[in-house]
């Protein structure tokens, strides 16, 4: 099982292209939340550890999980209400977000015991608001630090929402702290250039494999050997890029579980046509969900798999 740890919320996103004034429409979101999804969609065995609200919002979230065959046994409520993130978006259906977050359910949560995990967990992924916000901020870190001690590949998505980061030097020192604990490190160029670009240091750092997105530009992984390999994006209209960079993150654990490589061993024994195939697979699921409103990511049928395995 590959579990996602971080939050759940809800995208008010305006029906109106750049609009802020038109009409909102509430979408289920939040980085890890889509990645879950996601992973359900493309046929994984995955769960989702959060913290999510009994409100209406948070009713509709835990149903769509359980939904898209997502387990939820590790999933905690609380009356707290559900985060609010406001979308906007610019001429090419990128989206930038303002978030309400005071007081709300995923900034509560807390670390789940070593029991409670499911001797099945081959793998965690982590990132976005949840490792910005405390106290739940702390609570995901002791899970990553913990988890990856007892040899639990971890994937780490920054996602990097800086307007919710009130001490940005504080945050890349957090960030450096985590890699130790990282097999797979995946971000956006906007992302690494926001925290410094350094991919030799954080492969230095702990992680077996780097992969830095770049839009319609494509994909390239930087592994800890020397190797770098890309793809182009593909060509698709796009109606929006809300949830691409999640459905990345599902594609390629989703990948590398196929092919019996979570762990930074296997990572490190993949030839480079290996990578260009596990790229590839992401870039097409990315695209899939690019061509529609809102984080809507693909099924299995809508990605193909044979073509990209080998």
């Amino acid at each position: 099982m590959i579990v996602v740890a971080g939050e759940a919320l809800i995208d008010l996103v305006p029906q109106a292209g750049g609009d802020v004034l038109a009409p909102l429409r509430p979408a289920r979101g939040g980085g890890p939340y889509n990645t879950a999804v996601a992973l359900g969609r493309l046929g994984a065995e995955v769960g989702f550890c959060s913290r999510i609200s009994t409100d209406a919002f948070g009713q509709a979230l835990v149903g769509h999980l359980r939904d898209e065959g997502v387990d939820v046994s590790l999933v905690q409520r609380g009356p707290e209400p559900t985060t609010l993130a406001l979308a906007a978006l610019d001429e090419h259906g990128a989206a930038a977000y303002s978030f309400y977050v005071e007081g709300s359910a995923d900034r509560l949560f807390a670390t789940p015991g070593e029991a409670q995990l499911p001797g099945s967990v081959r793998a965690l992924s982590f990132g976005t608001c949840s490792l910005a916000l405390e106290p739940g901020a702390s609570a995901y870190e002791e899970l990553m630090r913990r988890e990856a001690g007892r040899g639990v590949f971890v994937a780490l998505d920054p996602n990097i929402r800086a307007g919710l980061i009130p001490d940005a030097d504080a945050y890349r020192a957090r960030f450096k702290s985590w890699l130790p604990h990282v097999s797979l490190l995946k971000l956006s160029e906007e992302d690494a250039q926001w925290l410094g670009p350094d991919v030799p240091g954080w492969l230095a750092a702990g992680p077996a494999a780097v992969v830095v997105t770049r839009g319609a530009g494509g994909l390239t992984v930087f592994t800890r050997g020397g190797g770098e390999v890309s793809v182009p994006g593909e060509r698709v209209e796009v109606v929006d890029t809300i949830g691409a960079g999640d459905t990345v993150n599902a594609a390629l654990l989703h990948d590398l579980s196929l092919r019996d490589a979570l762990s930074a061993d296997a990572m490190d024994a993949l030839p480079a046509e290996v990578w260009r195939k596990v790229l590839a697979y992401a870039a097409r699921a990315a695209a899939v969900t690019c061509s529609r409103a809102g984080a809507e990511p693909p099924y299995a049928t809508e990605v193909g798999g044979s073509e990209y395995r080998g």
